[in-house]
């Protein structure tokens, strides 16, 4: 027998299952569009358990951008060749460096800078950019990403890389970042493969995904109502 139109009233609407890809809502997924990038430089992403932000993060969606990339969560991993499971030395890997360094004292005309331990760039660029087989990007806020740098002290060993975009990040006002050169993981991970390999076209296909997902983001949230509002009359008090 057919439900009232009380009863049909009373019964929840279904809730759409997130993706089970990026794990996003439905509404926000951009899974269809994503051709995966058979990649040279491996990327490793590293997202620290209480990274939540499941409507703009953007590390898993980076991930499934490569065909040679690796995304985990936890808070630490006893060598790379563990998170890898196979044999890796880090030290031919880069790791996006957390610390300062000033755009200034940054090589000119370059948008990726390889630091030495005391933060310094090193004198030849084109040397310590070279045979890099691995990025290793850490996500999650600022305190979180440094809570992983410490819990990991194989990081340590990788090259410190930092990077100096010539725009800001796409993020805009709906999420902002700490300082100006910080991008999304995905903006990031862009660049960085971009240039290592030499291929413009991987930074061009990230950075698509990036809007159609902010655009959907954009497009989920409510409309600012900009009718003037009459104003309420005052009763005065008895």
């Amino acid at each position: 027998m057919e439900p009232t139109a009380s009863e049909a009233k009373a019964v929840p609407a279904a809730v759409e299952a997130d993706c089970p890809r990026c794990l996003k809502p439905p509404k926000l997924c951009v899974c269809a569009g994503i051709e995966p990038i058979d990649n040279k430089v491996a990327l490793v992403i590293l997202q620290h358990p209480q990274e939540q932000d499941k409507a703009l993060g953007t590390a898993r969606l980076t991930a499934l951008q490569f065909r040679n990339a690796i995304f985990s969560i936890a808070l630490s991993w006893p060598s790379l060749a563990a998170l890898l499971g196979r044999p890796a030395d880090p030290r031919r890997w880069a790791v996006l460096y957390l610390g300062s360094a000033q755009a200034a004292d940054l090589p000119e005309g370059r948008e990726i800078a390889v630091l030495d331990a005391k933060g310094a760039p090193l004198p030849d660029q084109d040397a310590a950019l070279r045979g890099i087989a691995g990025i290793v990007l850490l996500d999650g806020s600022w305190s979180q990403a440094k809570t992983l740098w410490w819990r990991n002290p194989w990081v340590l060993k990788a090259r410190r890389v930092v990077l100096a975009p010539t725009r800001p990040s796409r993020y805009g006002a709906l999420r902002r970042e700490p300082r100006r050169e910080g991008l999304s993981t995905l903006e990031a991970a862009g660049l960085l493969l971009a240039r290592l390999e030499g291929r413009p076209e991987i930074e061009a296909a990230l950075l698509a995904s990036f809007e159609r997902l902010l655009s959907a983001y954009r497009a989920t949230q409510p409309k600012p109502d900009f009718r003037r509002r009459r104003p309420r009359q005052r009763v005065a008090a008895r």
